[in-house]
């Protein structure tokens, strides 16, 4: 995996971009896949290298990946550095308002002013202390909205950045994070298609009728936007049933070249709405190459000396629940109820001290169970915020990420992104392949991985198999919802 950076770009280039002075970088990967960035917008002063690394993607319809830094999804983060990604789209926002005519913008002004660039950088960049500092005074001092506002989080990769932005305001606030799964007699509200996911369709199903209805802002929220097409799907069908007047499109990175964004500007004409988009960093991106289909790859990474301990943690009585029958991919149900609070069916923000009261009891029943001073804590796909934020109680010395449904290619290179892989079965679902990436060997002493609902023993053996096979002398089944509340503690 190679990185330069191109200060100026040649005459033929500088020709079809209008910011020709803006630094581009040129990465090169796997069999001539090379992706060319050219920044335009960084507020923050940030260097891509805080923000992501590159990868060949096994997709078709895409043939690199920017895995982010930042997201807690594909590469270990701190997790109050991941939690920081949502603070600073809050706080980018709540400049963004103050230098609008709209609202309170003396109070946005003042409130956006007590954090400085520099400092959200510098803690962006530096994790650790500088991150946990900053998001304890936003947790402290939450930024206050005057307007009314409705936060959707994309699945599976933003429903935690999504949910730790809507959580740095106080004020008149709701919260839902689409989702992939299929829930038996529930109709969703809205439903739209995701273009370049191997999951495409998008479900948001709330508990209230009336969650969708009203003209407050409605903020979209997702890791990256490429070509916008996803947001603009869930604007139209979203506009159709619950008319309002104005859009927010946050995400950590914007690529959009000029077509797509002209693309915003004919749906502002045509529903005549406002579509507003904030990133922490905008350009737009060339790829020369077309995907790896094909790549020599090793066997996956089987480091386990049979000495692996597997506890298991019931954590029900420590959150409150919803009951709903969800469908697997092969048509089978499971009636272990979700959590109440995670944004799949709505949360408003006098929720918020609840669930906080969840993650602080929950915290201190498994800080007591840590085993050793290097720990990997790991969410499963969609259910990423609750563990994330459970991560940052649990004490130094604490990593966190998630699995996915991203297959990509895997090679042991530096600089390159994924250097390591873990496929396994979906345990809640055998006909959904899951991985989660880039264990290193001998870097932790225990993996807490979080499940929302406990499935079924025959479900669970793949996942403990590919957590066996990092090696990792000592792992957690954290269950947040169980069907057998009397689940056994004894190791396996």
């Amino acid at each position: 995996m190679k990185t330069r950076i191109s200060p100026h770009c040649s005459s033929a280039e500088e020709a079809a971009t209008p910011n020709t002075d803006a630094p581009v970088y040129i990465y090169e990967m796997l069999e001539g896949l090379t992706v060319r960035v050219r920044l335009d917008s960084n507020p923050f002063g940030l260097h891509p290298d805080d923000l992501f690394r590159m990868a060949a993607r096994i997709n078709k319809k895409r043939s690199f990946l920017f895995v982010s830094r930042i997201l807690g999804k594909h590469i270990p983060v701190d997790p109050h550095r991941s939690l920081l990604g949502g603070a600073a789209l809050a706080l980018l926002w709540q400049r963004r308002r103050a230098e609008s005519s709209s609202g309170s913008a003396e109070e946005a002004a003042r409130e956006a002013e007590a954090y400085s660039l520099e400092e959200v950088c510098a803690a962006l960049h530096d994790g650790g202390a500088s991150a946990r500092h900053l998001y304890e005074r936003l947790q402290a001092q939450r930024l206050h909205l005057e307007e009314s506002a409705l936060f959707i989080a994309f699945a599976e990769t933003a429903t935690a950045l999504g949910h730790a932005m809507y959580d740095c305001f106080a004020g008149d606030t709701r919260f839902l994070h689409t989702t992939r799964e299929e829930l038996v007699g529930r109709e969703p509200v809205l439903r739209f298609e995701e273009e370049h996911s191997h999951a495409t369709a998008h479900r948001c199903y709330a508990r209230e009728t009336s969650f969708f209805a009203g003209e407050d802002t409605v903020v979209l929220v997702d890791d990256e936007v490429t070509t916008g097409n996803t947001a603009l799907n869930i604007i139209r069908d979203l506009q159709s049933k619950h008319p309002r007047r104005r859009y927010v499109v946050a995400s950590l990175l914007d690529w959009r070249g000029p077509e797509d964004r002209e693309r915003f500007a004919e749906l502002e004409r045509e529903l005549e709405i406002e579509i507003d988009t904030i990133a922490l960093i905008e350009g737009t991106i060339e790829v020369e190459g077309g995907p790896v289909e094909r790549l020599p790859q090793s066997a996956p990474d089987r480091r386990s000396s049979g000495g692996t301990q597997v506890r298991r943690h019931d954590l029900s009585a420590f959150f409150t629940h919803l009951d709903a029958v969800s469908a697997d991919s092969a048509g089978e149900k499971s009636a272990v109820p979700y959590l109440e609070w995670t944004g799949r069916f709505g949360m408003r923000e006098a929720d918020n001290a609840e669930l906080d009261a969840q993650v602080r009891a929950a915290s201190a029943y498994l800080s007591a169970e840590r085993r050793g001073t290097r720990t990997l804590c790991m969410g499963t796909g969609e259910f990423m915020y609750v563990p994330m934020r459970i991560a940052a109680e649990l004490g130094d010395g604490v990593f966190y990420q998630s699995s996915t449904r991203s297959p990509i290619h895997v090679v042991d290179e530096e600089g390159y992104a994924i250097r390591s892989g873990f496929p396994h079965v979906s345990p809640n679902d055998p006909g959904i392949a899951n991985f989660f990436y880039n264990v290193p060997a001998g870097a932790y002493d225990e993996i807490f991985v979080f499940l929302e609902r406990m499935p079924t023993e025959a479900g669970l053996r793949p996942l403990i198999g590919a957590l066996e096979n990092t090696g990792v002398p000592f792992v957690h089944l954290v269950f947040a919802s169980a069907a057998d509340r009397g689940l056994s503690q004894e190791g396996e």
